[in-house]
């Protein structure tokens, strides 16, 4: 009988060291989840950030404004539009 109730003893020592450790444990994975979704809705903060701070710089006024000013650039008119022509390829004789 006292084997049984040394047993028993062991075996339910065993299960509540069990439980703390599984305890602990779950609360670690816990605090690392919240981590993990506090830094994912960081990133998708930044990603939204980035995502207008890309289509202001590709505005077509911003890109025109910068080509103007930094490149120097101007509008084509008909007067400055040269045309270059290509003479019409030599077809070889017995080809169409």
């Amino acid at each position: 009988m006292i084997r049984l109730t040394l047993f028993l003893a062991v075996l339910l020592m065993g299960s509540a060291i069990s439980l703390v450790t599984v305890r602990f444990q779950t609360r670690e994975l816990f605090v690392a989840s919240e981590r993990l979704k506090s830094h994912a809705r960081e990133l998708d903060v930044e990603w939204r950030r980035l995502q207008l701070e890309r289509a202001e710089l590709a505005r077509n006024a911003r890109i025109d404004s910068l080509a103007r000013t930094d490149l120097h650039l101007i509008s084509v008119t008909p007067d400055r539009t040269i045309y270059l022509r290509q003479p019409a390829p030599a077809t070889q004789e017995g080809q169409p």
